[in-house]
């Protein structure tokens, strides 16, 4: 596994944003965005984000895919994504930051699997739903700046807010009636997200599902329009994606550290996937 004296660029922890504020040991922090703002270099955060968009122009970069920053919007980022940000002036918004620990007490508001966040990190908001989940925001900054904080009622709002975001993607997930459908979608997207790494074969997430992986395939072409292996290769780009671009460790150690016991083999199969090799992805701006 890689480690700190790889060198690793250093992940932003929630203790970055707690300097010089008065609840400094509060689990979750609330923080206003006014103004143009800019992220240039990738980085990643050990915590939770979701950031309310009010009035709002720009762009949101999030594991290598572009949003558009625009009014009304709920931005969801979870440890280790990448991201950057070009906000531009006029812009108001509002995030709350969240302690992986913390996440858990309400995370069960969130009614769909985190895979479809994942892949719908950007969502727009109806006037109404804007209007609760600004007051949520509202009063939970309030709650904080309170002497006699409760952590209970805290949680309790986020739970709302949780249920108001999933309340909004109901609408526009496109593909949440294949996820209803089968959902050992779902469950192989997340055997994926903890053994990538070490399996790359579908015969093994198949057994752990209980089934073929011809069946697997199946589903997966039936659902997801992909194969079963194509899928396992898009967690492993990314991956190596956030690598090239989070730590200064060299591609040799990358590739060990994604299961490839061959450098080469591995710049290959990257090549293949994104059209560049590692070295170059990692020199882009």
């Amino acid at each position: 596994m890689l480690t700190n004296k790889n060198k690793h660029i250093p992940l932003l922890g929630l203790e970055e944003f707690r300097k010089d504020r008065l609840h400094s040991k509060e689990p979750l922090l609330f923080n206003e965005l006014h103004g143009e703002r800019h992220i240039h270099k990738p980085h990643q955060h050990d915590f939770f984000i979701i950031i309310l968009f009010d009035q709002a122009k720009g762009n949101h970069t999030i594991d290598f895919k572009e949003y558009k920053i625009s009014n009304r919007q709920i931005h969801l980022l979870f440890p280790g994504q990448v991201h950057t940000w070009n906000i531009e002036p006029e812009t108001t918004g509002y995030q709350l930051m969240i302690d992986r620990h913390f996440f858990e007490r309400f995370s069960a508001s969130f009614r769909f699997s985190f895979v479809e966040y994942h892949n719908h990190p950007v969502i727009e908001l109806e006037p109404d739903s804007f209007k609760l989940l600004h007051y949520e925001f509202d009063a939970i900054k309030n709650e904080l700046a309170a002497e006699d904080s409760l952590s209970e009622l805290i949680s309790s709002r986020t739970a709302v807010i949780a249920s108001i975001i999933s309340k909004s993607a109901a609408k526009i997930f496109t593909d949440l009636n294949n996820y209803e459908a089968e959902p050992r979608i779902v469950k192989f997207q997340q055997l994926i997200d903890v053994s990538f790494k070490e399996e790359k074969l579908v015969s093994f997430y198949a057994a752990k599902l209980h089934i073929s992986a011809n069946y697997l395939n199946i589903l997966c072409k039936k659902y997801l329009k992909i194969s079963a292996t194509q899928l396992i290769q898009q967690r492993t780009v990314l991956e190596a994606k956030r690598l090239l671009k989070t730590t200064t460790v060299s591609v040799k150690e990358i590739a060990f550290e994604l299961g490839f016991i061959d450098h080469a083999y591995f710049s290959n199969f990257f090549k293949t996937q994104t059209g560049t090799t590692p070295t170059d992805f990692r020199d882009l701006l």
